[in-house]
């Protein structure tokens, strides 16, 4: 920020606090102001956003008392704002700019008449040490040409964000709650939304490093790890569950009870003839979240037994004789050649 803009800012009045506040008052307007303000009370509204932006700037000159000294000098050396009002008896009796009275300081460049080679006159800005030099101070900035500082301040500063790995176990993931994360030798709690995947990355504003100057933190980034569950997965909002029928069930069509994640159980009805890998949709016996309540997809596995008795083995020959003229696999060739 360069010593013209101190000029144009008025930071008490932007936290809203008389001129001789004391450092309570001024912590406790900005603070009132930045939770009014604060990206995260505001999301998408970019005056807000300004708002806060300009907050954070007023409080860290006016937090430090360094910068607060020099930031009331120069603006008293100015009348309190960016004009400054020459007086009547001046040269041609007109009024002149703050910027016209000292036109080198800011610009680089020479004093009006009298500036250079009239007797008496001070070279501003130039070669030599000048009014640029004795306010050097006042800047804080980096030395320029000559060992000069520059003008120069450093605004409220954005944190960093901070990334951590959260292993979750799957109906943690599935209804979501709170979970200690560990970054940087810090402990917090962090809130998991209901439904996260394996290998989602989740946001959490505001809790990665702090930021300077009165500037926002920076925010966490989690990448998750979900573990597997035996029966059930998840997609979405969808659960989806793998059910075993037997060969009668699944050719002559059957009712059948499927486990649901909330513990209870559903009856299904297995239509006539459904091959495995039938896909069932129950509806509304998914997961909820902000987004809505999902479905249970129930897929159906043909099971076949390692064993027969005498009696089932000859139930099966007799089944194989009856269906010989059934081939499941005609066309088969015909179509892998294509």
């Amino acid at each position: 920020m360069s010593g013209q803009d101190w000029l144009e800012k008025d930071f008490y009045a932007m936290l809203g606090v008389p001129k001789d506040a004391d450092d309570a008052a001024i912590k406790k307007a900005y603070r009132k102001q930045a939770r009014a303000y604060h990206p995260d009370q505001n999301p998408g509204d970019a005056k807000a956003e300004s708002r806060f932006k300009e907050i954070g700037e007023a409080y860290a000159v006016l937090s430090d008392a360094e910068q607060r000294k020099q930031y009331d000098g120069l603006r008293a050396m100015a009348g309190g704002g960016p004009r400054f009002t020459a007086g009547a008896g001046g040269p041609g009796g007109g009024g002149g700019s703050f910027e016209d009275l000292f036109g080198g300081v800011f610009s680089g460049g020479q004093g009006g008449p009298g500036a250079s080679g009239a007797p008496g006159g001070a070279r501003f800005g130039g070669g030599g040490g000048g009014f640029e030099d004795i306010l050097s101070g006042m800047f804080g900035g980096a030395a320029g040409p000559g060992g000069r500082r520059r003008a120069g301040f450093a605004g409220p500063e954005q944190g960093a964000d901070l990334t951590a790995t959260l292993t979750l176990p799957f109906r943690f993931a599935v209804e979501g709650g709170e979970m200690p994360v560990s970054v940087e030798g810090r402990s917090m709690k962090v809130r998991i939304p209901a439904g996260v995947r394996d290998g989602q990355r989740i946001r959490l504003r505001g809790k990665g490093r702090p930021g300077q100057g009165g500037g926002p933190a920076g925010d966490l980034v989690v990448a998750v790890t979900v573990t597997p569950h035996p029966v059930f997965t998840l997609e979405g909002t969808t659960l989806g569950v793998t059910v075993p029928v037997t060969f009668a069930e699944a050719a002559l069509g059957a009712t059948i009870t499927v486990p649901t994640f909330d513990g209870g159980s559903v009856r299904v009805r297995v239509p006539e003839g459904s091959p495995s890998g039938k896909r069932l949709r129950v509806r509304g016996k998914g997961i909820t979240t902000a987004a809505g309540t999902g479905d249970l997809i129930v897929t159906v596995e043909v099971a076949v037994p390692e064993r027969l008795t005498d009696a089932a083995r000859s139930a099966v020959e007799a089944f194989a004789a009856a269906t010989a003229e059934a081939d499941p696999r005609a066309g088969l060739a015909a179509a892998a050649a294509q």
